[in-house]
Protein backbone atom coordinates (compact mmCIF):
# COMPACT_ATOMS: atom_id res chain seq x y z
CA UNK A 1 0.00 0.00 0.00
CA UNK A 2 2.65 2.47 0.64
CA UNK A 3 4.01 1.83 -2.70
CA UNK A 4 0.33 2.74 -4.48
CA UNK A 5 0.13 5.87 -6.56
CA UNK A 6 -2.11 8.66 -4.28
CA UNK A 7 -5.89 9.19 -5.93
CA UNK A 8 -6.06 12.34 -7.99
CA UNK A 9 -8.55 13.82 -5.67
CA UNK A 10 -5.79 13.78 -2.50
CA UNK A 11 -3.19 15.56 -4.24
CA UNK A 12 -5.27 17.80 -4.98
CA UNK A 13 -6.19 18.82 -1.59
CA UNK A 14 -2.10 17.94 -0.78
CA UNK A 15 -1.18 20.66 -2.47
CA UNK A 16 -3.81 23.02 -1.94
CA UNK A 17 -2.91 22.42 2.01
CA UNK A 18 1.17 23.11 1.01
CA UNK A 19 -0.04 26.25 -1.20
CA UNK A 20 -1.93 27.49 1.93
CA UNK A 21 0.97 27.06 4.23
CA UNK A 22 3.84 28.71 1.63
CA UNK A 23 0.79 31.28 1.76
CA UNK A 24 0.98 32.12 4.99
CA UNK A 25 4.77 31.75 5.33
CA UNK A 26 5.15 34.49 2.44
CA UNK A 27 3.11 36.56 4.95
CA UNK A 28 5.17 36.55 7.87
CA UNK A 29 8.47 37.26 5.59
CA UNK A 30 6.60 40.11 4.58
CA UNK A 31 5.84 41.53 7.51
CA UNK A 32 9.03 41.09 9.17
CA UNK A 33 10.73 42.45 5.60
CA UNK A 34 8.51 45.92 5.41
CA UNK A 35 9.29 46.31 9.23
CA UNK A 36 12.52 47.34 8.26
CA UNK A 37 11.93 48.80 5.09
CA UNK A 38 11.81 52.87 4.57
CA UNK A 39 8.12 52.61 3.53
CA UNK A 40 4.84 54.49 5.28
CA UNK A 41 2.33 51.91 6.89
CA UNK A 42 -1.28 53.32 7.11
CA UNK A 43 -2.54 53.74 11.50
CA UNK A 44 -5.65 52.50 12.22
CA UNK A 45 -6.18 49.53 9.24
CA UNK A 46 -7.04 46.30 9.58
CA UNK A 47 -8.18 46.50 13.30
CA UNK A 48 -11.71 46.44 12.22
CA UNK A 49 -14.15 43.86 14.40
CA UNK A 50 -16.03 43.57 10.80
CA UNK A 51 -13.26 42.07 9.50
CA UNK A 52 -14.07 38.44 10.75
CA UNK A 53 -17.12 38.67 8.61
CA UNK A 54 -15.17 38.32 5.63
CA UNK A 55 -13.05 35.57 6.87
CA UNK A 56 -15.28 33.04 5.27
CA UNK A 57 -15.10 34.85 1.74
CA UNK A 58 -11.36 34.83 1.99
CA UNK A 59 -11.19 31.70 2.68
CA UNK A 60 -13.67 30.55 -0.41
CA UNK A 61 -11.02 33.27 -2.47
CA UNK A 62 -7.92 31.13 -1.08
CA UNK A 63 -9.71 27.83 -1.82
CA UNK A 64 -10.75 28.47 -5.67
CA UNK A 65 -7.11 30.22 -5.98
CA UNK A 66 -5.12 27.37 -4.70
CA UNK A 67 -7.19 25.07 -6.77
CA UNK A 68 -6.60 26.72 -9.99
CA UNK A 69 -2.68 27.17 -8.98
CA UNK A 70 -2.57 23.20 -8.20
CA UNK A 71 -4.71 21.80 -11.37
CA UNK A 72 -2.78 24.43 -13.80
CA UNK A 73 0.64 24.37 -12.34
CA UNK A 74 1.43 21.87 -9.51
CA UNK A 75 -0.50 18.25 -10.41
CA UNK A 76 0.89 19.29 -13.74
CA UNK A 77 4.36 19.95 -13.06
CA UNK A 78 4.15 16.53 -10.91
CA UNK A 79 2.62 14.40 -13.77
CA UNK A 80 5.14 15.41 -16.88
CA UNK A 81 8.14 15.44 -14.06
CA UNK A 82 7.40 11.61 -14.14
CA UNK A 83 6.52 10.70 -17.30
CA UNK A 84 10.20 12.41 -18.15
CA UNK A 85 11.65 10.36 -15.58
CA UNK A 86 10.44 7.18 -17.05
CA UNK A 87 11.36 8.56 -20.37
CA UNK A 88 14.97 9.56 -19.68
CA UNK A 89 16.16 7.64 -16.64
CA UNK A 90 14.07 4.67 -17.04
CA UNK A 91 12.72 5.53 -13.45
CA UNK A 92 10.02 8.52 -11.99
CA UNK A 93 13.02 10.83 -10.26
CA UNK A 94 12.34 13.35 -8.39
CA UNK A 95 15.16 15.31 -9.50
CA UNK A 96 13.47 15.91 -12.49
CA UNK A 97 10.57 18.07 -10.93
CA UNK A 98 12.36 21.49 -10.30
CA UNK A 99 13.51 21.97 -13.69
CA UNK A 100 9.81 21.26 -15.22
CA UNK A 101 9.00 23.77 -12.40
CA UNK A 102 10.96 26.32 -13.33
CA UNK A 103 9.75 26.11 -17.34
CA UNK A 104 5.88 25.83 -15.99
CA UNK A 105 6.75 29.07 -13.85
CA UNK A 106 7.43 30.56 -17.08
CA UNK A 107 4.16 31.15 -17.98
CA UNK A 108 2.55 33.03 -14.84
CA UNK A 109 4.94 35.06 -14.30
CA UNK A 110 5.52 36.31 -17.83
CA UNK A 111 2.17 36.88 -18.20
CA UNK A 112 2.88 39.18 -15.01
CA UNK A 113 5.60 40.83 -16.80
CA UNK A 114 3.15 41.54 -19.40
CA UNK A 115 0.44 43.00 -17.89
CA UNK A 116 2.84 44.94 -15.70
CA UNK A 117 4.72 46.54 -19.17
CA UNK A 118 7.81 45.10 -18.02
CA UNK A 119 9.87 44.96 -14.99
CA UNK A 120 13.62 45.16 -14.15
CA UNK A 121 15.71 41.65 -14.49
CA UNK A 122 16.44 41.31 -10.94
CA UNK A 123 12.65 41.43 -9.99
CA UNK A 124 11.63 39.06 -12.80
CA UNK A 125 14.44 36.95 -11.78
CA UNK A 126 13.28 36.67 -8.08
CA UNK A 127 9.94 36.56 -9.27
CA UNK A 128 10.52 33.40 -11.43
CA UNK A 129 12.81 31.95 -8.53
CA UNK A 130 9.91 32.04 -6.09
CA UNK A 131 7.16 30.53 -8.25
CA UNK A 132 9.31 27.96 -9.11
CA UNK A 133 9.96 27.13 -5.71
CA UNK A 134 6.02 27.84 -4.78
CA UNK A 135 4.97 24.97 -7.35
CA UNK A 136 8.20 22.39 -7.04
CA UNK A 137 7.53 21.89 -3.42
CA UNK A 138 3.86 20.41 -3.53
CA UNK A 139 4.68 19.00 -6.71
CA UNK A 140 7.48 16.94 -4.88
CA UNK A 141 4.90 16.18 -2.07
CA UNK A 142 2.78 15.17 -4.32
CA UNK A 143 5.03 12.52 -5.61
CA UNK A 144 4.68 10.90 -2.74
CA UNK A 145 3.63 7.39 -2.16
CA UNK A 146 3.52 7.68 1.69
CA UNK A 147 0.31 6.89 2.52
CA UNK A 148 -0.21 9.07 5.85
CA UNK A 149 1.22 12.23 4.29
CA UNK A 150 -1.34 15.14 5.49
CA UNK A 151 -0.53 15.17 9.63
CA UNK A 152 3.20 15.16 9.04
CA UNK A 153 3.16 18.25 6.23
CA UNK A 154 1.12 20.22 7.92
CA UNK A 155 2.78 19.72 11.42
CA UNK A 156 5.30 20.91 9.57
CA UNK A 157 4.09 23.34 7.93
CA UNK A 158 2.78 25.13 11.09
CA UNK A 159 6.06 24.67 12.68
CA UNK A 160 7.99 26.68 10.16
CA UNK A 161 5.48 29.37 9.85
CA UNK A 162 5.55 29.76 13.34
CA UNK A 163 9.16 29.65 14.06
CA UNK A 164 10.05 32.00 11.12
CA UNK A 165 7.49 34.54 12.68
CA UNK A 166 9.30 33.97 16.22
CA UNK A 167 12.73 34.10 14.85
CA UNK A 168 11.80 37.42 12.75
CA UNK A 169 10.23 38.81 15.96
CA UNK A 170 13.34 37.95 17.84
CA UNK A 171 15.39 39.43 15.25
CA UNK A 172 13.57 42.83 15.34
CA UNK A 173 13.48 43.02 18.57
CA UNK A 174 17.24 42.32 19.07
CA UNK A 175 18.06 45.01 16.56
CA UNK A 176 19.38 42.11 14.57
CA UNK A 177 17.16 43.26 11.69
CA UNK A 178 17.49 47.24 12.48
CA UNK A 179 14.04 48.67 12.51
CA UNK A 180 12.74 51.22 10.48
CA UNK A 181 12.46 54.71 12.34
CA UNK A 182 11.59 58.16 10.17
CA UNK A 183 14.81 60.49 10.62
CA UNK A 184 14.96 62.98 12.94
CA UNK A 185 14.46 66.59 11.56
CA UNK A 186 14.07 69.70 12.50
CA UNK A 187 12.33 73.09 11.01
CA UNK A 188 15.14 74.23 9.31
CA UNK A 189 15.46 70.43 7.50
CA UNK A 190 12.33 70.96 6.05
CA UNK A 191 12.79 74.23 4.69
CA UNK A 192 12.86 73.68 0.53
CA UNK A 193 11.30 72.68 -2.05
CA UNK A 194 8.99 69.24 -2.84
CA UNK A 195 7.70 67.46 -5.43
CA UNK A 196 4.92 65.20 -5.54
CA UNK A 197 6.26 63.75 -8.50
CA UNK A 198 3.45 64.66 -10.86
CA UNK A 199 4.46 67.93 -11.95
CA UNK A 200 3.15 69.60 -8.46
CA UNK A 201 5.49 71.71 -6.21
CA UNK A 202 5.86 73.16 -2.84
CA UNK A 203 8.66 75.48 -1.73
CA UNK A 204 8.51 75.83 2.44
CA UNK A 205 10.26 78.99 3.74
CA UNK A 206 12.36 79.17 6.65
CA UNK A 207 9.67 82.10 7.76
CA UNK A 208 6.66 79.25 7.72
CA UNK A 209 5.62 80.58 4.49
CA UNK A 210 4.66 77.73 1.81
CA UNK A 211 3.92 78.02 -1.79
CA UNK A 212 1.91 76.02 -3.95
CA UNK A 213 1.78 75.19 -7.40
CA UNK A 214 -0.06 72.89 -9.40
CA UNK A 215 -0.82 70.10 -6.28
CA UNK A 216 -3.51 68.29 -7.12
CA UNK A 217 -6.53 68.64 -4.19
CA UNK A 218 -8.21 65.39 -3.14
CA UNK A 219 -10.97 65.20 0.05
CA UNK A 220 -12.02 62.06 1.33
CA UNK A 221 -13.85 60.44 4.47
CA UNK A 222 -12.39 63.77 6.64
CA UNK A 223 -8.65 63.93 5.52
CA UNK A 224 -7.59 65.85 2.79
CA UNK A 225 -3.61 65.24 0.87
CA UNK A 226 -1.62 65.92 -1.85
CA UNK A 227 -1.85 63.32 -4.54
CA UNK A 228 0.81 61.91 -5.60
CA UNK A 229 -1.03 61.25 -9.24
CA UNK A 230 -4.04 61.90 -11.02
CA UNK A 231 -6.98 62.77 -9.11
CA UNK A 232 -10.06 60.41 -8.38
CA UNK A 233 -12.61 62.99 -7.30
CA UNK A 234 -12.94 66.10 -5.28
CA UNK A 235 -11.18 66.03 -2.47
CA UNK A 236 -10.02 69.33 -0.73
CA UNK A 237 -11.83 72.38 -1.20
CA UNK A 238 -9.71 74.99 -3.66
CA UNK A 239 -9.75 78.57 -5.22
CA UNK A 240 -11.46 77.32 -8.20
CA UNK A 241 -14.18 74.25 -9.04
CA UNK A 242 -12.81 74.48 -12.07
CA UNK A 243 -9.37 74.01 -11.39
CA UNK A 244 -8.27 70.85 -9.66
CA UNK A 245 -5.48 72.01 -8.27
CA UNK A 246 -4.31 74.12 -4.96
CA UNK A 247 -1.41 77.22 -6.32
CA UNK A 248 -0.58 79.87 -4.42
CA UNK A 249 0.58 81.01 -0.91
CA UNK A 250 0.11 79.61 2.27
CA UNK A 251 1.61 78.75 5.47
CA UNK A 252 3.56 75.44 7.45
CA UNK A 253 4.50 74.78 10.98
CA UNK A 254 6.31 71.66 12.62
CA UNK A 255 5.31 69.88 15.43
CA UNK A 256 8.41 67.61 16.51
CA UNK A 257 6.16 65.13 18.74
CA UNK A 258 7.70 62.88 21.66
CA UNK A 259 9.08 60.53 18.93
CA UNK A 260 10.24 60.34 15.35
CA UNK A 261 7.12 58.37 14.05
CA UNK A 262 4.99 61.27 15.58
CA UNK A 263 6.82 64.20 13.90
CA UNK A 264 4.06 66.16 11.83
CA UNK A 265 3.85 69.18 9.30
CA UNK A 266 0.87 71.09 9.06
CA UNK A 267 0.82 72.87 5.65
CA UNK A 268 -2.09 75.34 3.85
CA UNK A 269 -1.85 76.74 0.36
CA UNK A 270 -4.59 79.12 -0.50
CA UNK A 271 -7.63 78.07 0.59
CA UNK A 272 -6.63 73.83 0.42
CA UNK A 273 -5.94 72.92 4.28
CA UNK A 274 -4.68 69.67 4.67
CA UNK A 275 -4.59 66.56 7.01
CA UNK A 276 -1.00 66.67 9.14
CA UNK A 277 1.77 65.44 7.22
CA UNK A 278 4.04 63.26 8.52
CA UNK A 279 7.95 62.41 8.09
CA UNK A 280 9.32 59.30 6.15
CA UNK A 281 12.59 58.75 3.90
CA UNK A 282 15.98 58.81 5.06
CA UNK A 283 17.92 61.20 6.29
CA UNK A 284 19.31 62.60 2.73
CA UNK A 285 16.13 61.80 0.71
CA UNK A 286 13.31 63.02 3.20
CA UNK A 287 9.48 62.42 2.35
CA UNK A 288 6.08 63.81 3.94
CA UNK A 289 3.42 61.47 3.11
CA UNK A 290 -0.29 60.97 4.02
CA UNK A 291 -3.23 58.69 3.45
CA UNK A 292 -6.44 59.48 2.10
CA UNK A 293 -9.82 58.08 1.19
CA UNK A 294 -11.37 54.79 2.76
CA UNK A 295 -9.40 53.52 6.07
CA UNK A 296 -9.23 50.24 5.37
CA UNK A 297 -8.01 50.59 1.91
CA UNK A 298 -6.14 54.22 1.79
CA UNK A 299 -4.18 55.46 -1.22
CA UNK A 300 -0.45 57.13 0.03
CA UNK A 301 0.40 60.89 -1.01
CA UNK A 302 3.75 61.70 -1.11
CA UNK A 303 6.06 64.63 -1.33
CA UNK A 304 9.66 64.44 -1.76
CA UNK A 305 12.41 66.97 -1.05
CA UNK A 306 14.30 67.83 -3.82
CA UNK A 307 17.83 67.16 -3.49
CA UNK A 308 20.02 69.72 -2.10
CA UNK A 309 17.12 71.77 -1.57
Amino acid sequence: MENEKRLYGLNLLLSMMVLFLEAALALVVSIVYDETQAAPTPEGTGGSPLFVLFLPVLAVIGATFTAAVSLTLVLPTAWLSDALGRRFAGREAWWCVPPVAGAVALAPVGTAVALAGGGKPGAIALGWSLTTVTIAVPALLCRSRRKRIFGPVLLWGVLTVVVTAVLGAAALSTGLLKEYRPPAVTSADLVGSWSDGNGGTLTLTPDSRATGSGLHADLGYGSTGLAKGAPSGDHLSHDNDNDNSCTGPGTWSFEPGPDTTAQRVEITVGTCGFAPWSVGGTADRLTLYQYVGDPDAPDLHELTKAPGA
